[in-house]
Protein backbone atom coordinates (compact mmCIF):
# COMPACT_ATOMS: atom_id res chain seq x y z
CA UNK A 1 0.00 0.00 0.00
CA UNK A 2 1.31 3.24 -1.22
CA UNK A 3 1.28 6.09 1.63
CA UNK A 4 0.53 9.66 1.13
CA UNK A 5 3.17 11.92 -0.01
CA UNK A 6 3.54 14.98 1.41
CA UNK A 7 5.40 18.43 -0.37
CA UNK A 8 5.75 21.80 0.52
CA UNK A 9 6.30 24.80 -2.43
CA UNK A 10 6.57 28.76 -2.07
CA UNK A 11 3.44 30.72 -3.34
CA UNK A 12 3.34 34.53 -3.62
CA UNK A 13 -0.08 35.00 -2.48
CA UNK A 14 -2.26 32.60 0.10
CA UNK A 15 -5.89 33.67 -1.27
CA UNK A 16 -4.28 33.70 -5.34
CA UNK A 17 -3.51 30.08 -4.05
CA UNK A 18 -6.85 29.10 -2.05
CA UNK A 19 -8.30 30.15 -5.05
CA UNK A 20 -6.21 28.38 -7.73
CA UNK A 21 -5.91 24.97 -5.85
CA UNK A 22 -9.34 25.08 -4.06
CA UNK A 23 -12.03 26.80 -6.11
CA UNK A 24 -10.45 25.65 -9.39
CA UNK A 25 -8.56 22.68 -8.88
CA UNK A 26 -11.34 21.48 -6.58
CA UNK A 27 -8.78 20.36 -3.63
CA UNK A 28 -10.13 20.51 -0.25
CA UNK A 29 -8.56 22.99 1.94
CA UNK A 30 -7.17 21.45 5.43
CA UNK A 31 -5.42 23.48 8.59
CA UNK A 32 -4.06 26.73 7.49
CA UNK A 33 -2.52 29.67 9.19
CA UNK A 34 -1.37 33.22 8.25
CA UNK A 35 1.70 31.67 6.50
CA UNK A 36 0.53 28.43 4.68
CA UNK A 37 -2.18 26.22 3.39
CA UNK A 38 -2.70 22.45 3.31
CA UNK A 39 -4.83 20.86 0.74
CA UNK A 40 -5.74 17.56 -0.13
CA UNK A 41 -3.95 16.34 -3.55
CA UNK A 42 -6.14 13.39 -4.87
CA UNK A 43 -5.22 12.45 -0.77
CA UNK A 44 -1.78 13.81 -0.42
CA UNK A 45 -0.59 16.06 1.36
CA UNK A 46 -0.02 19.49 -0.93
CA UNK A 47 1.15 22.65 1.27
CA UNK A 48 1.89 26.13 0.09
CA UNK A 49 3.74 28.28 2.13
CA UNK A 50 3.74 32.27 1.54
CA UNK A 51 7.23 33.76 0.55
CA UNK A 52 6.93 37.31 0.42
CA UNK A 53 10.23 37.60 -0.98
CA UNK A 54 8.32 36.40 -4.17
CA UNK A 55 7.00 39.70 -4.60
CA UNK A 56 3.31 40.01 -6.09
CA UNK A 57 4.16 39.61 -9.77
CA UNK A 58 6.86 36.82 -8.41
CA UNK A 59 7.31 33.69 -10.08
CA UNK A 60 9.70 30.34 -9.02
CA UNK A 61 12.49 29.95 -10.63
CA UNK A 62 13.16 26.59 -12.91
CA UNK A 63 14.34 25.30 -16.40
CA UNK A 64 13.43 23.19 -18.65
CA UNK A 65 14.27 19.11 -19.92
CA UNK A 66 13.60 18.00 -23.27
CA UNK A 67 11.20 14.95 -22.69
CA UNK A 68 9.75 13.26 -25.72
CA UNK A 69 10.05 15.89 -27.95
CA UNK A 70 8.72 18.63 -25.33
CA UNK A 71 10.26 21.08 -22.50
CA UNK A 72 9.76 19.63 -19.34
CA UNK A 73 9.71 22.04 -16.42
CA UNK A 74 11.69 21.37 -13.27
CA UNK A 75 11.17 21.33 -10.64
CA UNK A 76 7.80 20.09 -10.67
CA UNK A 77 5.43 17.52 -8.89
CA UNK A 78 2.02 15.69 -9.13
CA UNK A 79 0.57 13.04 -9.37
CA UNK A 80 -0.11 9.63 -10.65
CA UNK A 81 -3.63 8.80 -11.60
CA UNK A 82 -5.93 6.19 -12.03
CA UNK A 83 -6.93 6.86 -15.83
CA UNK A 84 -10.45 7.42 -16.04
CA UNK A 85 -9.85 9.88 -12.85
CA UNK A 86 -6.85 11.58 -15.11
CA UNK A 87 -9.13 11.46 -17.88
CA UNK A 88 -11.59 13.57 -16.13
CA UNK A 89 -9.37 15.56 -14.21
CA UNK A 90 -7.60 16.53 -17.50
CA UNK A 91 -11.23 18.21 -18.47
CA UNK A 92 -11.34 20.36 -15.37
CA UNK A 93 -7.89 21.59 -15.69
CA UNK A 94 -8.85 22.62 -19.14
CA UNK A 95 -11.91 24.66 -17.63
CA UNK A 96 -9.50 25.68 -14.77
CA UNK A 97 -6.00 26.64 -16.05
CA UNK A 98 -5.44 29.65 -18.30
CA UNK A 99 -2.72 27.64 -20.49
CA UNK A 100 -0.51 24.47 -19.92
CA UNK A 101 2.92 23.99 -20.58
CA UNK A 102 2.36 21.04 -22.01
CA UNK A 103 -1.54 19.99 -23.07
CA UNK A 104 -2.81 16.56 -21.74
CA UNK A 105 -1.56 13.60 -24.29
CA UNK A 106 -0.77 10.48 -24.55
CA UNK A 107 3.43 10.06 -24.12
CA UNK A 108 5.76 7.46 -25.06
CA UNK A 109 2.33 6.14 -27.58
CA UNK A 110 3.28 2.02 -27.87
CA UNK A 111 6.39 2.46 -25.91
CA UNK A 112 7.58 0.96 -22.35
CA UNK A 113 6.30 4.04 -20.42
CA UNK A 114 3.49 5.26 -22.31
CA UNK A 115 1.43 7.22 -19.69
CA UNK A 116 -1.15 10.47 -19.91
CA UNK A 117 0.52 13.55 -18.71
CA UNK A 118 -0.42 17.09 -18.54
CA UNK A 119 1.97 19.92 -17.29
CA UNK A 120 0.71 23.39 -15.88
CA UNK A 121 1.97 26.25 -13.47
CA UNK A 122 -0.29 27.76 -10.70
CA UNK A 123 -0.01 31.52 -10.28
CA UNK A 124 3.56 31.31 -8.33
CA UNK A 125 5.50 29.39 -11.44
CA UNK A 126 5.09 25.83 -9.59
CA UNK A 127 5.37 23.09 -11.98
CA UNK A 128 1.98 20.16 -11.39
CA UNK A 129 2.35 17.10 -13.55
CA UNK A 130 -0.52 15.06 -13.21
CA UNK A 131 -0.13 11.50 -15.35
CA UNK A 132 -1.72 8.23 -15.73
CA UNK A 133 -0.85 4.63 -16.68
CA UNK A 134 -3.05 2.30 -17.91
CA UNK A 135 -1.97 -0.26 -15.54
CA UNK A 136 -0.05 1.93 -12.47
CA UNK A 137 1.41 -1.16 -10.63
CA UNK A 138 2.94 -2.92 -13.66
CA UNK A 139 3.96 0.41 -15.80
CA UNK A 140 5.02 2.87 -13.03
CA UNK A 141 8.89 1.51 -12.76
CA UNK A 142 8.88 -0.44 -15.88
CA UNK A 143 12.79 -0.61 -17.26
CA UNK A 144 11.82 -2.65 -20.53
Amino acid sequence: MLTPFHVAVQVRDLEEARQFYGAKLGFAEGRSSEEWIDFNMFGHQFVVHLNPALGPEGRVAAISNAVDGHGVPVPHCGVVLEMRVWEQFAEQARAAVGQFVIEPYIRFKGQVGEQATMFFLDPSGNALEFKAFRDIAGELFRTG
